[in-house]
């Protein structure tokens, strides 16, 4: 069975959204990670507004180096109701989300990830499909914008499995659900 694994960007107030506040701590560290996470990946899970997003801007950067090749490949399943005619080697997930994914989970051995895309990871997280949670934490307040994790969502519990620091100040945590206490 595969994972779900999610590696999303986030202030230290906890803002997902519109991430260019990350550009001032970008290093080439970061992209070798980024390129370590493609790797024994299978295809990418996204929600509709980052798939709109990668859309665009990927396909363009084909020349910039063969891990972005390997992205524009890989196959794309894309949570929406509102994507009619997708591109870019994607297929839509436009019913249950929770009940597709974990199909896809059953599918095969290699990993679903999942970059940004907050409202899945909060449905992954409630249905209880998310494997692990690599917040790439970034130096900075943001002030203003989306947050992760949505009003109402049930509290889980997590364990920190692992960190990466960055010389330029971002720090990845990688969290796993906590397994319940023995009774």
């Amino acid at each position: 069975m595969g994972k779900v694994v999610s590696v999303i960007f986030i202030s230290m107030d906890g803002v997902v959204e519109e991430p260019a506040w990350t550009a001032p701590f970008w290093t080439d560290e970061h992209g070798k990670f980024q390129a370590g996470q493609l790797h024994g990946c299978r295809a990418l899970l996204l929600g509709r507004v980052t798939y709109d997003g990668m859309s665009v801007a990927w396909p363009a950067m084909e020349e910039a180096g063969e891990d972005v090749g390997e992205v524009n490949r890989m196959p794309k399943y894309v949570a929406s109701t509102t994507l009619k005619n997708p591109t870019w080697n994607a297929t839509v997930i436009d019913g249950d989300v929770a009940e597709a994914v974990a199909k896809l989970k059953a599918e095969d051995d290699g990993d679903l990830l999942v970059y940004g895309s907050g409202e899945l990871v909060n449905c992954l997280i409630k249905h209880g499909l998310l494997d692990e949670l690599k917040l790439f934490l970034h130096p900075v307040v943001v002030g203003k914008g989306k947050r992760l994790f949505a009003d109402g969502i049930d509290t889980t519990a997590w364990c920190l499995a692992g960190t990466h620091t960055f010389s330029g100040g971002a720090v990845v945590l990688d969290y796993r659900p906590a397994q319940p206490p023995a009774a």
